[in-house]
């Protein structure tokens, strides 16, 4: 499918080889401001994980993404959520790791999930959650036209205080896509 390739990048489903990249992704504290998490999951929950990962989105609600450079080296991922056909709208989540962030992986992997979601599942909408503090995220989003839709405010609790969060939206119009 060439709209998840990319120039320097490419958008795959989780592989049984993904198991020790997703249980370092997964277990690393840092990111679980993000993901929601509060406990470290094993190897065995995370490989069950990738063995239902082939469930279909309509069916499932959600798909993750690995983003792999060139090399087909696990860079990132991203995960389509909370999708609902019925209002023809869906979240997305992005995660590039540290050691690969600024060199446009995340650009390119939300430019081919917009295409991916707005031609092949038909939406009308995709959404994104990012905390007020996250700028690097914000200016991602914002360089695709996402709009500034509301604030939630004191709605993550981290490190012994609040975030507000900003609720984006990226509306299709009729003459995109």
């Amino acid at each position: 499918m060439a709209t998840l390739h990319g120039k320097n990048s490419n958008l795959r489903a989780l592989e049984p080889e993904d198991l020790d990249f997703l249980f370092s992704t997964e277990n690393n504290e840092s990111f679980w401001e993000i993901s929601g998490t509060q406990t470290p999951y094993s190897k065995y929950i995370l490989q069950k994980y990738i063995e239902n990962a082939h469930q279909d989105i309509y069916e499932a609600k959600q798909y993750r993404f690995v983003i792999c450079n060139t090399q087909n080296t696990p860079v990132g991922m991203i995960d389509l959520f909370d999708f609902n056909p019925q209002h023809k709208r869906v979240g997305v989540g992005i995660l590039i790791l540290p050691e690969y962030q600024g060199e446009g992986f995340g650009s390119e992997a939300l430019e081919m999930i917009i295409d991916y979601a707005f031609t092949y599942l038909n939406v009308h909408q995709i959404f994104a959650n990012i905390t007020a503090n996250n700028k690097s995220s914000i200016t991602l989003f914002e360089k695709f036209n996402f709009k500034k839709i509301g604030i939630k405010k004191d709605w993550i609790f981290a490190d012994t205080n609040y975030k507000d969060e900003i609720l984006y939206q990226l509306i299709k119009t009729q003459n995109e896509f």
